[in-house]
């Protein structure tokens, strides 16, 4: 089972501190059931301000890390962009951006205001070759009054990723009540941890065993386990 957002690379967000860290937390996770992973800290302008450099830099000593411990896990890495205009300006000059499989590429919106030209963002993805995935478009709430919203989002070309801890009472009931609409609805694509720490872990084993999170991806028809096969064909 693959997990391709969250933040286990040490020190570069706000994610794992340290490798020792990292390891901890891909145990609790294979415990779970997850068998791969691919990293992706945040780039963010005004926080981390992350590049392809950094993020490998930080893949790199965590892999080394768990190697030198027989921890038998290879880590890749994308990132988690976020939607602004460091973000456009990347696209407009066409520099190199982190993706996976088929060109697909992680973005996220800010939490507290909405994203403005979408659609040239969206446009210029799609005619650059990029698909985009949504991350945790049910965090987003100032669309949880207009849930029409989330339907045009996709048919502007994202692809959505659940958060799996949104679908219990950890980011807020109104965050689980859209979650619930948008699993019924069926726009979800994908599902993953979004981890950071060890409350996320914790709170991941309260509400999950690796069986019943099986189940969870067979009900609701998630796609990770073909995204997986195409990943691994490459």
């Amino acid at each position: 089972m693959l997990d391709f957002h969250n933040h286990l690379l040490p020190g570069i967000d706000d994610g794992s501190p340290n490798p020792e860290t990292s390891i901890q937390l891909t145990q609790g996770l294979i415990e779970l059931g997850f068998t791969d992973f691919y990293c992706s800290p945040h780039i963010i302008a005004d926080t981390h301000p992350n590049n392809p450099d950094t993020i490998g830099q930080a893949a790199q000593i965590l892999n080394n890390f768990a190697k030198d411990n027989n921890f038998a896990i290879n880590y890749n890495y994308i990132a988690e962009y976020m939607i602004d205009d460091v973000f456009i300006s990347l696209i407009n000059k066409k520099e190199p951006l982190l993706t996976f499989s088929s060109n697909k590429i992680l973005t996220e919106f800010s939490y507290i205001q909405k994203p403005t030209h979408l659609e040239h963002v969206t446009f210029e993805l799609q005619i650059q070759g990029f698909e985009p995935i949504l991350a945790h478009p049910e965090r987003y709430i100032y669309y949880h009054n207009n849930l029409p919203y989330f339907e045009y989002l996709k048919d502007l070309g994202f692809e959505f990723q659940l958060n799996l801890l949104s679908v219990t009472p950890y980011y807020g009931k109104g965050v689980q009540k859209v979650t619930q609409h948008l699993l019924k609805s069926g726009l979800y694509d994908y599902a993953c941890t979004d981890l950071h720490h060890e409350r996320h872990l914790e709170a991941l084993k309260s509400f999950f065993t690796k069986e019943s999170l099986a189940d969870f991806y067979k009900q609701y028809n998630l796609k990770n386990d073909q995204l997986f096969e195409s990943l691994s064909h490459k």
